[in-house]
């Protein structure tokens, strides 16, 4: 919310209206930038385009490179897109439904198991450096990318 109410009874009333941030005026161009930024990566991690980390996997979206403990990981289109949006939510469980709406998108009708051939292809590719044990199955919940042990 941009406003030039800088009231505290103001700012408070919006905030408790479920606004995400909060700039009196007058304010600089680059901290209303920088406010921005931020609100992405709380929202929507994978979108703010900023280099994810989750030990020793790391994740350049965009450079669209991967590496596991500083060796390069070839993956295809898919994986990267799943990979990407599980290190944007580490530790956090997510049903196959769950991960093809969000990686293949609602508008696609595949079955819930094909996530299951590309967890397979995700696990074979970070098998060489051994970071594929950081993708876990969670019996009747699906997948979570844990830190590793």
């Amino acid at each position: 919310m941009v406003t030039a109410r800088g009231e505290e009874a103001d700012r408070v009333a919006g905030l408790e209206a479920w606004v995400d941030d909060y700039v009196t005026k007058p304010f600089s161009p680059r901290e209303l930038k920088a406010r921005i930024k931020a609100v992405l990566r709380r929202r929507a991690p994978e979108a703010a385009q900023e280099t994810l980390v989750v030990g020793p996997l790391r994740l350049d979206p965009a450079t669209h490179r991967v590496t596991a403990n500083d060796t390069p990981v070839q993956l295809g289109p898919t994986e990267f897109r799943l990979l990407k949006f599980l290190m944007a939510r580490p530790e956090r469980v997510h049903s196959r439904a769950h991960l093809l709406d969000q990686v293949w998108g609602d508008h696609v009708y595949i079955e819930e198991r094909t996530v299951d051939v590309h967890i397979r292809r995700l696990r074979l590719a970070l098998g060489p450096s051994d970071c594929a044990r950081m993708i876990d199955t969670v019996r009747g919940g699906g997948y979570r990318l844990a830190a590793p042990r």
